[in-house]
């Protein structure tokens, strides 16, 4: 099995990697791709000791050239591509009015959702052939919007529509779509998100209490993927506010206020 693993330094990236290869070892070649090589390198080391095979490949994701080249690199080097995972991400927290140079909401929107449209782009010729899994890991913030998080929010829900979209065009070739939507997962994403500024933030702006384990939401995404769910919807909150959106929307929309309140 060839699988790509986009974001994958640290975080749920680097967990997913971890977790594939002690699932698969000897069988799995891996790609791994993230802007900290040293923390790639580690990665890897790990994945290698459990018996994968890795190449790594560092890389800054906002370009579709540099999409484009990890695509081209791991196909070079394995023949194909079975599984694309796309994790690359930022997280960001700022009420609008808060914001004066809105550079850092398009850049934003590069890594977050263009990444994933160039990468799944580049590697459709391929799933194609190998009837594979395109994975795309959104956010709940995804499907409920999330008030200081209105340049999150709109990457998670452009992503979401994207491969809602590209799900049933892909259908009828044998590719599945997976969409994953974690909550709060304790990683250090949303402390080196943008603030109102466009500078790391270094705080979270949500309540971190009850955050999942990275391990867990891991596992649950790696489950999914080989399972070829359709969503993954990863707590019991989420899945409540997913349907309270479609029955009570004002009742969403304040506690997402009360919420927002209680972080501030």
């Amino acid at each position: 099995m060839i699988v790509i693993i986009t974001g994958a330094s640290d975080g749920i990236g680097a967990e997913l990697a971890r977790q594939w290869a002690t699932c698969h070892g000897a069988g799995l070649r891996l790609v791994l791709s993230g802007r900290q090589l040293p923390k790639l390198q580690a990665v890897s080391a790990h994945c290698e000791a459990l018996g994968a095979t890795v190449l790594v490949h560092a890389a800054d994701l906002s370009t579709q050239a540099a999409c484009q080249g990890l695509i081209r690199a791991a196909t070079e080097a394995f023949g194909g591509i079975d599984v694309l995972v796309n994790n690359a991400g930022m997280s960001a927290h700022a009420l609008l009015e808060d914001v004066q140079d809105l550079a850092w909401y398009e850049a934003l929107m590069r890594t977050n959702h263009w990444s994933a449209v160039w990468c799944s782009h580049a590697a459709l010729p391929w799933l194609k052939a190998s009837q594979g899994r395109l994975v795309a890991v959104s956010s709940l913030a995804g499907l409920v919007g999330v008030p200081g998080r209105t340049a999150y929010s709109a990457t998670k829900f452009a992503m979401t529509g994207f491969f809602e979209a590209l799900r049933v065009e892909l259908q009828p070739v044998g590719v599945s779509v997976t969409i994953a939507y974690p909550g709060v997962v304790a990683t250090e994403i949303r402390y080196r998100g943008y603030g109102a500024d466009g500078q790391p933030a270094g705080r979270s702006g949500l309540d971190e209490r009850g955050a999942m384990s990275v391990q867990t939401c891991a596992r649950l995404i790696l489950d999914g993927a080989l399972q070829r769910e359709r969503d993954i919807v990863m707590s019991a909150k989420g899945k409540l506010g997913r349907w309270l959106k479609l029955i009570a929307p004002r009742l969403v929309d304040r506690l997402a206020l009360k919420a927002l309140n209680q972080s501030h």
